[in-house]
């Protein structure tokens, strides 16, 4: 059996109250157990969970694609990322790339029958959660339009003004300029009268 290759991944929310190494130094013991070889180190520091923006599991997921590692260490699931559909997504980007995933703490080991059958579980769990998230959005828009809430963007120009404007002998420009609108805009309005 070859030596594998292990990327780890720490993630501390605050900058100066959290420090990743004692997270690196589990993952680090967790793979000498295992005869694993860590060959990089990611870290993002002051980045929450719910953050998108972490530039060092963006460059994880960049160095995945082109193989660079065949397994992702991290010390928590939470540290990966915190809402399930996000966690699943990254998962599978991981699996599309022929990288294995596991978390030291969640006993969660995708390398293994049993940690693939557990990420099934969690991929439907995930899609339970954004399938509720939608449910919970299409009645709240449905009871606002009930109680008469005018819902989309207000309209932001008055055809009425657009209107007389131009029947006095404004142009396009002016018009868009007086009214504080674009001149796309005028002209939508204009093509709609006709």
């Amino acid at each position: 059996m070859s030596l594998k290759r292990i990327a780890l991944y720490a993630r501390t929310s605050t900058l100066d109250k959290q420090d990743p190494e004692m997270q690196l130094r589990e993952m680090r013991e967790f793979c000498k157990l295992r005869g694993w070889e860590p060959v990089e180190v990611y870290e993002d520091r002051g980045y929450t969970g719910t953050n998108t923006n972490r530039p060092m599991l963006k460059q994880l997921l960049l160095d995945a694609k082109a193989h660079q590692f065949d397994l992702v260490l991290v010390w928590k699931l939470d540290r990966w990322g915190r809402s399930l559909r996000e966690i699943v997504l990254m998962l599978q980007e991981l699996t599309d790339s022929n990288v294995e995933f596991c978390s030291v703490k969640d006993a969660l080991d995708l390398s293994t029958s049993q940690g693939r059958l557990m990420m099934h579980i969690i991929a439907a769990f995930a899609q339970f959660e954004a399938d509720v998230i939608r449910m919970r959005v299409i009645a709240g828009l449905e009871n606002a339009r009930a109680n008469g809430k005018q819902l989309g963007r207000p309209k932001l120009r008055d055809d009425r003004a657009i209107n007389a404007l131009r029947a006095s002998g404004l142009t396009l420009r002016q018009i868009a300029s007086q009214l504080n609108i674009s001149k796309g805009t005028v002209h939508n309005a204009l093509v709609a009268r006709s």
